[in-house]
């Protein structure tokens, strides 16, 4: 896959797909930063660091539905329970330039199901997942 432009990225929740739900996705792979600095004859002067635990998070908008098996009635039983998270960079099957990105045992701790001003497009507002061990693969 070359360079592209968002506008068919697959996304589901507790393995309910909600693409055609997400206005915008931030998948972020990460591990806690541990200072190791010690005292040494070779030291840089400098801090150093390893890597430590998993820090994983994806943050959703969803444009919000009410009706049954849509964005409510998926995300409104998973607030403080751990779920799984799968993104792609586009709906089309999985591959080495379209891999699947997973977040499992994710925490949702919030859920705005009723955000904006008057006029706006009804969406849940950012939705963050925490933790959860992140995953991927090409096949």
């Amino acid at each position: 896959m070359a360079i592209y432009v968002n506008k068919d990225i697959f996304c589901s929740v507790n393995a309910i797909d909600l693409s055609s739900y997400v206005s915008s996705v931030e998948f972020v792979q990460a591990v806690d930063a541990v200072e190791s600095t010690a005292f040494s004859a070779t030291s840089t002067n400098g801090h150093s660091f390893i890597g430590g635990i998993q820090n994983n998070s994806a943050t959703i908008t969803f444009n919000q539905d009410f009706a049954a098996s849509k964005v409510w009635a998926t995300l409104n039983t998973l607030v403080g329970t751990p779920t799984t998270v799968i993104m792609r960079p586009t709906s089309a099957a999985v591959s080495a330039s379209n891999p699947t990105l997973t977040l499992s045992a994710s925490l949702m701790s919030s859920l705005s199901p009723i955000n904006g001003a008057v006029g706006d497009l009804a969406s849940t507002g950012a939705i963050s997942f925490q933790g959860g061990l992140y995953t991927s693969a090409t096949s």
